[in-house]
């Protein structure tokens, strides 16, 4: 029996879900804020906004992405069929009971939620260690973003409301690990090849240590969050992070790619690394009140920027079609990048918090509005040139 296209690849049903979960999740949350809908869970309302942002939003768009990057860089055939199908399946099954919490034990909760990274882990491995891959490292991160979230479920068991924060923290710290490492591959890569295409080229300016030190400092923002966040030496290292992401977003020519929204939105994604640690630095170090939501910086400006960025590239490259894109899938990163600049800085404006809430929730919904709009039929179709996939 021939599979429907959607089940063909690993990018398709998870790119679709994380669409889905960005909309969904954000328009829930928004209206239990400003309309007093309510919401299904026994957890603190802000701990549930996170804990979905990332183990629902982000994590469905790694696992996306990861699925489809394997099998390119080991040759492995790629994901599909019934294996995908129960992956997909885990993944809604915590979404479902997550959003029902108040109705199920904890533990049942818990233990259908943190199976699903192992089990993403248990599908990626084979390929990746029959080739011993550079990328089998990866699979570290995912174990941490694991952890993290059993930390998460065990400082809600217990009612500590500042360790389940704490968790999140530093899950969303491991994310902006995966940008910068995965960020740092692709960006310069493709940036090279539009230019190259056009006629020009990258001239390599990489300094030496820039991209260890980048890492590094990551790990460095991981253990500092981990154990002591929003401390001055949090704050300090976060100073750090912004001045080494900031050199290494200097290197790639991104100015050179502001005809290629396709590329530029890479850049982009990777700019909100250092002003989102600049704004955390100056939140830590110093008695300013305005850039105390630097948080958003990182989670809507980096992270889910780079998601769009990736996945728009991606669904469009993995079903044959040339890597273009329509002018509102542009539009889509322009409201993104307005939703990431208004709850970030927002705040520090003269109008109701409520209104910031309202604007950057109007604005993350309709870019992800956009990209079903252009990227269901991708996603549920298939290629254009005939291939499997």
């Amino acid at each position: 029996m021939r599979l429907p296209a959607v089940l063909g690849y690993g990018f398709r049903p998870f790119f679709l879900a994380a669409a889905l979960a960005a909309l969904l999740l954000i328009t829930w949350w928004a209206a239990s804020l400003e309309l007093h809908v309510p919401l299904a869970t026994a957890w603190p309302a802000a701990l549930w906004h996170g804990h979905e942002m990332v183990y629902g939003f982000i994590v469905a768009a790694v696992s996306g992405f990861l699925l489809t990057a394997v099998p390119s860089w080991t040759g492995a055939r790629g994901f599909a069929g019934w294996p995908l199908v129960l992956l997909v399946a885990l993944w809604l099954l915590g979404r479902l009971l997550v959003s029902s919490s108040a109705h199920w034990p904890l533990g049942v909760t818990a233990a259908a939620d943190l199976a699903f990274l192992p089990a993403l882990a248990i599908m990626l491995l084979p390929p990746l260690s029959r080739t011993r891959n550079r990328n089998t490292p990866l699979l570290i991160a995912l174990a941490a973003l694991c952890g993290a979230n059993g930390w998460f479920y065990w400082a809600v068991d217990q009612g500590y409301a500042a360790y389940a924060q704490r968790a999140l923290l530093v899950a969303v710290d491991i994310v902006l690990l995966l940008v910068t490492v995965i960020g740092g591959r692709i960006i310069p890569a493709f940036t090279s090849a539009a230019l190259k295409a056009r006629g020009g080229t990258l001239a390599s300016r990489a300094l030496p240590g820039v991209n260890t030190a980048a890492i590094a400092v990551m790990l460095a923002m991981v253990t500092l969050d981990a154990t002591m966040p929003d401390s001055r030496p949090a704050g300090a290292c976060a100073l750090l992070a912004a001045g080494i992401q900031a050199l290494r977003l200097s290197q790639w020519g991104g100015l050179r790619t502001l005809r290629l929204p396709i590329v530029w939105v890479l850049h982009l994604a990777y700019a909100w690394l250092p002003l989102g640690f600049a704004l955390k630095a100056l939140a830590l170090l110093t008695a300013a009140r305005w850039p105390a939501f630097w948080l958003h910086a990182l989670t809507v400006g980096a992270a889910a920027t780079m998601i769009m960025a990736v996945i728009t590239r991606a669904s469009l490259g993995h079903t044959g079609r040339p890597l273009v894109v329509s002018p509102i899938t542009v539009l889509a990163y322009v409201l993104l990048t307005a939703a990431a600049a208004v709850r970030s800085l927002g705040p520090a404006l003269p109008v109701p918090y409520a209104v910031v809430i309202g604007v950057s929730a109007f604005l993350w919904i309709a870019a992800f509005l956009l990209f079903l709009w252009v990227y269901t039929p991708v996603l549920l179709t298939r290629r254009v040139d005939g291939r499997a996939g």
